[in-house]
């Protein structure tokens, strides 16, 4: 009687185990969830918008060739309006929520360094596309963040290589700066450039700031333009920039004009007009490439306005992504960022040999491009790399 009760137990056990492995099987996901951290709405959202029908499209080439693991993405967007607090519970949503393996975006330094907390907490890889702020992938103590990483170059590098192209390559001599002080952005550029600048020779002679928001900056440029410089440096946004290029050459100033990577949207040319004429500013993606022409005519004949570098690069971030979860094989958190370190030459929308260092989880000799905005149009220039 033991032996059949036993054998019966025995048999309950096995059919319960089948029954629970099926309805396992059942839940497993049917699709690989990205997240997609951006600003939607807000200042910020020309770059948003650009960024998020960018990643559409991306999603869209990945899904016709199989997907990944044999799964479609499916991309869930959260609006940050570029702000920390939106941005976190942005964040929060897409990893808590929606349960997303990796999260794109969060384009801003000063809210991709809101999220860093919650995606750590969460186990949850973050690629951020232009937050260019050294501090975004790791701690002022020099620790690596463990599941933050970006694709676009960090200010240090920026703020050198813009130092060293306004020294060498357009003989400036005497620099003045004119930056936001309530921008992390702004206010780190500005200071890597100062630096920069000073180092190969040249002479920082005014240094002005202003507060987001403020739409008058006669004050501080006529403090500029009273040091009389060869270069202005405005690491501004595309907006402001438009702004004070045209209050500067109300108030007389010819000096030349030198932009970060945030002037790199075709809006700039509509608001500065030709205050902007004869203007540089540095760029982490060429328009000029052939296969970046190709993409972008796809892009603006599929959604029209604006193509921006946060298209390009919320692409390299995806790709790069694609290709850690492939190798990994899982979609585990801790195997994806094992996989993404290992990331060497990998062929994106902006590079043939995108590389992260596993140390900093920042690309390794990502290419800065020049460009001059000649006749209401931005120009290709030359490639320059620091020294």
């Amino acid at each position: 009687m033991k032996r059949r009760w036993l054998g019966c137990g025995l048999a309950l056990a096995v059919l319960l185990a089948l029954i629970l492995w099926t309805g396992c099987g059942q839940n497993e996901a049917k699709t690989i969830k990205i997240g997609h951290a951006v600003a939607l709405t807000g200042d910020a959202s020309v770059f948003g918008q650009s960024e998020h029908t960018g990643l559409k499209i991306a999603v869209e080439e990945i899904n016709r060739k199989g997907g990944i693991l044999g799964k479609p993405i499916e991309l869930v967007a959260a609006d940050t309006r570029a702000d920390p607090t939106e941005t976190v519970n942005a964040v929060r949503r897409l990893v808590e929520r929606e349960k997303v393996v990796a999260v794109l975006g969060v384009a801003q330094s000063g809210v991709a360094m809101a999220a860093t907390p919650v995606v750590t907490a969460a186990k949850v890889p973050l690629i951020s596309t232009t937050a260019s702020n050294p501090y975004v992938t790791q701690s002022k103590a020099g620790e690596t963040y463990h599941y933050v990483f970006r694709v676009c170059f960090i200010d240090t590098y920026q703020g050198t290589v813009a130092a060293e192209f306004a020294y060498d390559r357009l003989k400036a001599r005497k620099a003045g700066i004119l930056y936001d002080v309530g921008s992390d952005y702004s206010q780190w550029l500005a200071k890597y450039f100062e630096d920069a600048f000073a180092k190969v020779g040249g002479k920082v002679v005014a240094k002005e700031a202003y507060r987001t928001g403020e739409l008058d900056f006669r004050a501080p440029l006529g403090k500029i333009r009273e040091s009389n410089p060869d270069l202005v440096f405005l690491p501004l946004t595309q907006k402001d920039a438009a702004l004070v290029a045209k209050q500067a050459r109300d108030l007389g100033i010819k000096a030349t004009l030198l932009g970060g990577d945030n002037w790199a949207s075709p809006d700039i040319l509509k608001l500065g007009g030709a205050a902007l004429e004869g203007s540089y500013f540095i760029n982490s993606a060429s328009f000029d490439e052939p296969s970046v022409k190709k993409w972008m005519a796809t892009n603006e004949k599929r959604f029209g306005g604006p193509v921006v570098r946060n298209a390009l690069l919320v692409n390299d971030a995806l790709y790069a992504l694609a290709d850690a979860i492939k190798r990994a094989g899982s979609t585990d958190s801790d195997k994806i960022v094992a996989a993404l370190e290992q990331t060497k030459d990998l062929p994106v929308l902006t590079t043939d040999k995108f590389t992260l260092d596993a140390k900093t989880h920042n690309p390794l000799n990502r290419p800065a491009y020049f460009n001059q905005i000649k006749d209401g149009k931005f120009v290709f220039i030359e490639t320059f790399a620091a020294k």
